[in-house]
């Protein structure tokens, strides 16, 4: 499962700095994770300062 961005996002971009294939962008609001781009690497979730990307359900 890739990993989802939730409402928590505080926008540091601290996970799209980090993301090794560049699946992450600035959204309206929040970051969001391309699904078809994610390796499920979990690195984005390593340097987030709030815990906002979590393995999508």
């Amino acid at each position: 499962m890739a990993y989802k961005i939730n409402d928590d996002c505080i926008s540091c971009g601290a996970c799209a700095a980090e993301c090794p294939v560049n699946a992450i962008s600035e959204g309206d609001g929040k970051y969001e994770i391309n699904a078809d781009e994610c390796i499920e690497c979990g690195a984005c979730a390593g340097v987030c300062p709030v815990s906002a990307p979590n393995p999508a359900e």
